[in-house]
């Protein structure tokens, strides 16, 4: 009798450690404390913007010619842009809303400094901005269209709009954190 009890006993000390090792390890898995640790800097070149070429040096001519027509630079122009402000985490940084040369829209990160998290998005919502733990679930009550995974907690960075979505229908950017519904900063878009 004894020898049943030592041996359940046994049983229910493995069944206990065996909960407990896959609980930690899912919470591990789906917290990522890690990454609070991790740095990932990402710093990209706004597209359409090339280095000046190098000029060579001018020769004399001897019949004059006509200066080419100037023209309007096709080249990228802001559209809209805004501050980061902090939100579950300390973000900071500043965003742009690009229209490039080819007509495409980019949503560009500038100097952006905020924690490394799991499943970290960036959305251009229809949400406005709000300071403080009341701004940090708004971005999911509208509309939003999520740009993709965030490609580094630091640096400068592009993320396309895709074709078909009217970027002026949205009046703020979001990081936002998928897996907790919650924002890590996020920035009004103000026209330029």
């Amino acid at each position: 009798m004894r020898r049943a009890r030592n041996m359940w006993g046994g049983r229910l000390v493995i069944g206990v450690l065996v909960v407990a090792v896959a609980g930690a390890g899912f919470g591990l898995y789906w917290f990522q404390p890690w990454k609070l640790w991790q740095d990932e800097t990402v710093d990209e070149a706004l597209p359409g913007v090339t280095a000046p070429a190098a000029t060579p040096s001018p020769r004399p001519s001897v019949t004059p010619s006509a200066a080419p027509p100037a023209s309007e630079d096709p080249g990228p122009r802001t559209l809209a842009d805004g501050e980061l402000v902090s939100h579950e985490h300390a973000t900071s940084g500043t965003v742009k809303l690009v229209r490039l040369a080819d007509g495409s829209h980019v949503v560009r990160l500038e100097n952006l400094d905020t924690s490394n998290g799991p499943d970290l998005r960036v959305w251009l919502t229809d949400a406005p901005v709000t300071q403080g733990r009341g701004g940090w679930h708004v971005f999911d009550d509208g509309e939003y269209v999520s740009l993709g995974k965030l490609k580094g907690n630091k640096g400068s960075q592009n993320y396309a709009v895709p074709k078909g979505v009217d970027p002026s229908r949205y009046t703020s950017v979001s990081i936002w954190c998928d897996r907790f519904d919650v924002s890590f900063g996020a920035a009004e878009l103000a026209r330029a």
